[in-house]
This record gives structure tokens, sequence and C-alpha cells, in this order.
């Protein structure tokens, strides 16, 4: 059956889309590798920086330019994601899906022969802006062309998918840096973009919603320029400068006050991109919250993980994305036996179980120095991901079946939205830690060097390596390792902390619902279909 035969929507274009068990998760299939694609986009880069910090390889780019053209693309994929809900409510996240595909396509091709940092920050942004139509449309597509017996599976396997990328994006950059150059870690998009498109063309459904949406181009300004400004003075802070210097404070004081006047303005439209009322949903809210609280760890842990494995044990960019991959494995399998588990458990014990497992791991870096197996460093990663794997799935599920059928495509931005936001402030909250306590632990080993090479080596650990090669100093080089894993313990007990504190938003905000259906204030109301999904 093609999808111009697909079963029609209820009254209200609210009810389901496919009619057979084979066709929805093939359905479910189409979306899941679009949404691979795009988490992969946002993770694949992180292994090409040294690559690209090369002049004579790569488009010698400073690190200031490096954290923008990472930054860039998180930064509009997250405040893009609001207009992708909007859109996807008004035009039907098919047609979104297909429009973020193609975007995606172009700007990884101008991405990947980009003459300078500048126009890679840029063609990244636009990446991002494809991602932003993307996620909120396959999780949608998921949601609704799934029957409500089986949307918590699909969810379980559409999250595992994109949690597996999260970790898989440097083992496919390393590998694709070992033989080519720097731009085919954006070109290798465009065929599966094309199996996308073809998949979309010959499977996914056309779902509309009686109720249609509008774009903001205000709102969706003010939260770019208020994430933007954010995360600036956040890497700021963590520079020579301190957290007290006005190149830090005034950034951040702005990006507030618009992030702030951003969501006063959305409570006041009829139809927001950014509907601050479904946060009166307690589970809605409280799941957002947590997963935000989830990738800010995920993120920043790969981060500093990436260095300690390259810096301090030496290993080549491809060795060290083998062993992250450990996490997507973990993530794999806690994905797929949450709905099991949550059935066992409920949702509100299986992912308060998830939390702890992975914060357990977060700190269990404090236990980690350069001689610690490799071995046990991918069975931690392992064991990580299997908790957050625990929680995505069947929280996302519960997210979303809180809300009104009409109301999946915001829903479905503001969870897209919570994962990269949680991504980029982790990276830029933690990074700026790691930098702190590395600037703090390893200045007393670099009095002796002249001013120059002295500030260059505050930088970071692969700076005072640098300068310790350039110097022939190999006294240096031990320093810059015991610096970087003092550096690390303390970030890591900073991110364990923050982990735990999602453990406890759940406990409080995931509480048993009553046997009846809740009447809801607005848009609160639980569909009695999906009823089944308790915490």
């Amino acid at each position: 059956m093609s999808h111009r035969t697909a079963a029609p929507a209820a009254a209200g274009g609210e009810g389901p889309a496919v009619a057979t068990s084979a066709r929805q998760w093939w359905t479910v299939a189409v979306a899941v590798l679009a949404q691979t694609l795009v988490l992969l986009d946002n993770t694949v880069l992180n292994v090409a920086m040294e690559t690209l910090a090369d002049p004579v390889h790569g488009l010698g780019a400073s690190s200031a330019d490096l954290a923008w053209a990472n930054a860039s693309y998180s930064l509009v994929f997250a405040a893009g994601s609001f207009a992708g809900g909007a859109l996807a409510d008004r035009y039907g996240p098919r047609r979104i899906l297909v429009t973020g595909l193609v975007l995606l396509a172009g700007a990884s091709t101008l991405a990947a022969f980009s003459d300078g940092a500048t126009e890679l920050t840029v063609t990244r942004g636009f990446m991002g802006a494809g991602g932003a139509l993307i996620t909120p449309a396959t999780l949608a597509i998921v949601t609704r062309a799934s029957a409500p017996a089986d949307r918590t599976r699909a969810i379980a396997v559409w999250a595992s998918a994109g949690g597996a990328a999260v970790a898989l994006g440097p083992v496919v950059g390393g590998a694709l840096l070992t033989r080519f150059w720097w731009g085919s870690v954006f070109l290798v998009n465009l065929p599966v973009v094309a199996v996308c498109l073809l998949g979309v063309w010959l499977l996914v459904p056309g779902l509309r919603y009686a109720e249609r949406r509008v774009l903001d181009p205000l709102g969706l300004a003010l939260s770019v320029l208020g994430l933007g400004l954010v995360v600036y003075g956040v890497i700021r802070g963590g520079r020579p400068a301190g957290w007290s210097s006005p190149a830090t404070l005034l950034p951040l004081a702005v990006g507030l006050a618009l992030l702030a006047t951003f969501v006063m303005s959305q409570s006041r439209r009829a139809a927001p991109g950014f509907d601050v009322r479904l946060f009166t949903e307690p589970r809605f809210a409280g799941g957002t919250v947590t997963l935000l609280l989830l990738f800010f760890g995920l993120a920043g842990q790969l981060f500093y993980c990436a260095f300690y494995l390259q810096g301090v044990h030496g290993l080549s960019t491809l060795a060290a994305g083998a062993v992250m991959a450990a996490a997507a494995g973990g993530i794999v399998l806690g994905n797929q036996i949450s709905p099991t588990v949550s059935r066992l458990l409920t949702v509100r014990w299986c992912a308060v179980a998830g939390i702890l497992l992975s914060s357990v791991t977060f700190g269990g870096y404090v236990f980690f120095d350069a001689g610690t197996p490799v071995a046990w460093i991918a069975g931690m990663l392992f064991a990580q991901g299997a908790g957050i794997g625990l929680v995505v799935a069947p929280m996302t599920a519960e997210m979303m079946a809180s809300l009104p059928p009409r109301y999946t495509g915001a829903g479905a931005a503001i969870n897209a939205a919570a994962r990269p936001v949680g991504s980029t402030l982790g990276v830029a909250v933690l990074g700026s830690v790691l930098a702190t306590a590395y600037r703090g632990a390893i200045r007393t080993s670099l009095t002796d060097l002249p001013p120059g090479p002295r500030q260059t080596a505050l930088d970071s650990a692969e700076a005072t390596r640098a300068v310790a090669r350039s110097l022939s100093r190999p006294d240096l080089l031990a320093a810059a390792n015991r610096a970087y894993l003092h550096a690390m313990y303390v970030t890591a007990a900073w991110t364990a902390l923050l982990s735990v504190a999602g453990a406890v938003l759940v406990i409080g905000y995931f509480r048993p619902r009553p046997s009846t259906t809740e009447a809801g204030s607005g848009h609160g109301a639980t569909p009695s279909s999906d009823r089944a999904h308790r915490g």
C-alpha cells in the first residue's frame, strides 16, 4: 500500500494513519534512519577537531573557531526545533521531514567544501536547521503512525537509534578520516539522505492536523540569540579571565533576558512554537528537564572522555572512538529492554534506576588514571549507555502520552530541543569546569617558563603538551597528564551530582496516575488509549 492509500485519519485529523502492523514498522524504520543521521551529525565533528585545526590538512581553525563550528549546529537545532514542531503541526510531519532532509543534504555539501572556519560555522548552522525540521517530524510520525499498543516499543526503537548515534559519531568520523579528507564526514550524509527520501516517498503516510499552527520568526530569533549568548558566556567563563569578567557576565545576562522574553512572548501567543502551557502537565515538565540533565551529562562526559582517551591514554582517534562506541551498545540494550522493565517497575522507577546507574558511571571517572585498562573504561561506558537507554524511551513515551494528539508536534519539538540544549550546555558548562580546574592544577608546573609559552600552556592539556614538545620538556608532559586527571575528577563529580538531580525530579513529578482519566485543565488530559504507560 503506497502512502497515498494509507488509512484516513479519524475525525479532526488526529487518528492513526497506518493500517497494518508491518507497514507501521517500515514507517518507523524510515523515521529512525532520518533521526540517526541528525544525531550522528551532532557528534561526528568531534573527532575531526584536530584535523580541522591543522593548517596543512585542515582549515587552520583556532580553538574558538572549532567551539563555534561545533556549537552552531546544536544551537540552531535546539532553537529551530520549536519552529519545526509548529511547521509539522501546520503542514504535516511528512512534508516537513522531506524539507529538512533536502536542507541537510545541501548544507552538508557546502560544509564539506568550506574554505574557512567562518564558512564552516555558517553551513553547520544550516545543517542544524535541517535537523530541527527532521527530529520533531520523525517523533510525530513514530508517535502517530504507531498503534497505541506498539507506541512505547516504536519510540524505544526511535530513541535507541538516536542514542546509538551519539556514541557512534566518533567511530564513523574516525573511520572516514583515516582514508579520506575532512570533508568526507559531511558528504557521507548524502547517500543516507537519498535512502531516507525514497523511504518517505514509498512508506510514510501524510499526517495532517485539523488545527493549523503558525511560525513565529520573532520567537525563533529570541531563542537562538538567547541560547547563543548564554553558551558564549559559559565558554568565556572557562577562559583565563574567569567568571567575574564583563566579557562573561554581560552575554550571560543579556542571553538570559532574551530567553525570559522568549518564554513570556510564547505564553501570550494563541499557537506558540514553544507552548509554555505544556509544562502545566507535570509529567511533561519533569520529563523535559530530566532529559535535558541526562544529555547534559552524556555530552559533557563524552567530551572529556575523548580527551582522556587520546591525551592521557595516547589512543588514536579511531581507537578512542571505538572505545566510546561501547556506550552505543549500552544505549541500544537499555532502550530495547526499557518497555519490559517499565512494565515491571513502572515508568517512574525504571527511569530512576537508569538515572542512578548513569550517575554512578559519571562519578566512576574519579577512579581512572593513566594506567586504567581500556576494557574497564569500555565496560563503564556500556553500563552508562544502558542506564541512559532505560530512561529515554519510556520517559519520551510517557511525555508524549500526556499530551492531546493535536499537540504532538509541539511536544515533539520541546522533547527534541531538550536533547541538543542539554548537550550544548553540557559541553559548554562542563568544558568550562574542566578548563578552570586544569589551569588551577597546572599553574605551579609552569612557573619556570617564559611568559609567552606559559600563557599558551595554561589554555589546555593539549596546549601544554605542545609547549612541552617544542621545549623538549618531558616533565611537562607528565605534569599535563596529572593536571588533566585532576580536572577530570572535579568535572566528573559535578556531572554525577547534576545527574542525580534528574532522579529527584522523576520521583517528584512522575507519581502514579489515578485509575480514571485525569481531567485536564487545558492541555494536560491524557488519552485513555495511553493509560497503560503508568508511572
